[in-house]
């Protein structure tokens, strides 16, 4: 389900409780397999109306397992059928006799059997669009043969749209091992699946569309995946009330550069004052520091009070660095953690130092420095590991230390202790660019240094440095240093777009225009 400010994913098991629930109310056993199917019809109509101008005498080919998502498909062929779309059907477990489909007039080719695979796959090849019903949300394991087959003879230029989940995806995880469906749409009914949410599986989804069938999961607070909206985004915005000042607007201090990174601090700073902050206070390296001021004047660089701390952007081997981080980590003062003190903060906070909250302390790895992260909590795991799996691995560490991860990567998995998490994909491919990642700790560091709790400071700065990724981008290339640029312009956009709902923050303590009453409502951030 989805409200305006968060979308909400669900477990198998809490959609399939979800679906018996409204069954044992239903008018009949297959009001909601037709509910489902006439929103899978008019979204297919309406991808192939945008691809050829007109759906009519176009090849259509679904690929039927025998549960409801291949009940689905057989349903939706009759819709379109009936608006003189060429329908054939695939049956990939055997003789499909699933609800209300014997008399749909679909034509179905068993692919089990030698010579219907066979016409099968130069069905497929030659298809418009496949749409995919082979498994639902109680897949287990991957896709066996004919079904295998089929996926890997769908053309490049044919549309896929998948029914309610790419098949060969774990549905809860968002694992996928072996072959499986890459999809353009994916039509969720009733609630969003995890794996719609969760990488690797996300990345195969393509577009999401959501298709209400009167279903309502219950909610598991402790493992619940969402996504903000830009709506949800720009409600919790920290935005500056008339009697705000530099100081009551947040003081972040950086540590951060070294002679090898010396621009890291650099971005850093740029995307702190790119999204708010008040002052930035930084501590490090002389020339880093002179580096800083040409480019960032407004920062200052000398140490100070400070309402939150970014923490080893760009730092290598340094013993004064080292130092200085020690010391911020022992304030128990919030703060965003990144590269370079990643692991150091980890081994201490496993080892029972942990004067910061847990809520208070966001983890900014990449994959590589993840599995760094797992090891020192005497876990291994690969790289390929961590992708295949990125919201379990992220977990081990948010659980063993105490703190909230913030995982980089195309989807961005942000998880808490306990196991509450946020997805956010809205970044272009372009973003993979050295100092990016920079620019995000930024981002974070300012939100964190406003007084937000580091689980919504996490989704939030991925969300902005998405949208400013795609501003500064415009379909090309990009530098870090673009993106930085462009994030005021983001948060201006996002704001406006949501206008209506967005007034200055009443503050946290006396003085400090932060967080907006009633933001925090069932458990969210």
């Amino acid at each position: 389900m989805t409200s305006g400010n968060v979308i909400d994913a669900y477990t198998s098991e809490q959609v399939q409780t979800a679906v018996a629930d409204a069954l044992a109310v239903a008018r009949s056993d297959d009001e909601l397999i037709r509910r489902a199917a006439f929103g899978l019809a008019q979204v297919c109509l309406t991808e192939l109306r945008h691809r050829y101008a007109s759906a009519h005498g176009r090849t259509v080919v679904l690929l039927v397992g025998t549960g409801k998502n291949g009940a689905d498909a057989m349903v939706a062929g009759k819709h379109l059928r009936e608006r003189g779309v060429a329908v054939h059907a695939i049956g990939t477990s055997g003789h499909v006799d699933v609800i209300g489909t014997r008399h749909l007039d679909v034509p179905v080719i068993d692919a089990t059997e030698p010579a219907g695979l066979k016409e099968a796959l130069d069905l497929v090849a030659a298809a418009d669009m496949v749409v995919d019903g082979i498994v639902g949300d109680a897949m287990v394991g991957s896709l066996r043969s004919p079904a295998n087959e089929l996926v890997e003879a769908i053309p490049d230029r044919a549309l896929v749209v998948a029914v309610d989940l790419p098949s060969g995806a774990d549905p809860d995880s968002g694992a996928i091992s072996g072959v499986h469906v890459r999809a353009d749409v994916t039509v969720t009914f009733g609630a969003y699946k995890r794996c719609l949410l969760m990488p690797p599986a996300s990345e195969v989804a393509g577009r999401l569309v959501f298709v209400d069938v009167g279903i309502t999961p219950r909610f598991d607070p402790a493992g619940q995946v969402q996504r903000l909206t830009p709506a949800g985004v720009a409600e919790r915005w920290p935005v500056p009330g008339p009697g705000d000042h530099k100081y009551s607007r947040g003081l972040l201090g950086i540590i951060a550069g070294s002679d090898r990174y010396p621009g890291a601090a650099v971005l850093a700073c740029l995307g702190a004052f790119g999204t708010g902050v008040g002052i930035v206070r930084y501590t490090g390296p002389r020339h880093v520091g002179d580096l800083i001021l040409q480019h960032v004047p407004e920062a200052e660089r000398f140490p100070g009070k400070v309402d939150a701390y970014l923490l080893g952007s760009g730092v290598l081997d340094d013993s004064d660095q080292d130092r200085a981080i020690d010391e911020a980590l022992a304030t128990g003062l919030p703060c965003v953690v990144d590269a370079g003190a990643i692991e150091t903060s980890v081994r201490r906070r496993v080892a029972g130092e942990r004067p910061t909250p847990g809520d208070r302390v966001l983890l900014t790895p990449h994959v590589g420095e993840l599995a760094r992260s797992l090891a020192a909590i005497g876990y291994d795991a690969t790289t390929a590991d961590i992708m295949q799996r990125p919201y379990e691995h992220a977990l081990r560490v948010a659980d063993a230390a105490d703190v909230t991860v913030l995982l980089k990567g195309s989807t961005t998995i942000v998880v808490g202790p306990g196991g509450r998490a946020f997805s956010q994909d809205e970044g272009p491919a372009w973003l993979a660019t050295a100092g990016s990642g920079d620019v995000l700790a930024g981002i974070a560091g300012a939100l964190t240094s406003a007084g937000l709790l580091a689980l919504e400071t996490g989704a939030m700065a991925a969300f902005v440095h998405g949208r400013a990724a795609v501003l500064a981008a415009d379909g090309g290339p990009l530098r870090a240093s673009m993106i930085a640029e462009h994030a005021p312009a983001a948060v201006r956009e996002l704001l406006a777009e949501h206008d209506s709902s967005v007034r200055p923050r009443a503050g946290r303590r006396a003085g400090r225009g932060r967080v907006r009453a009633g933001v925090r409502v069932r458990g969210r951030g």
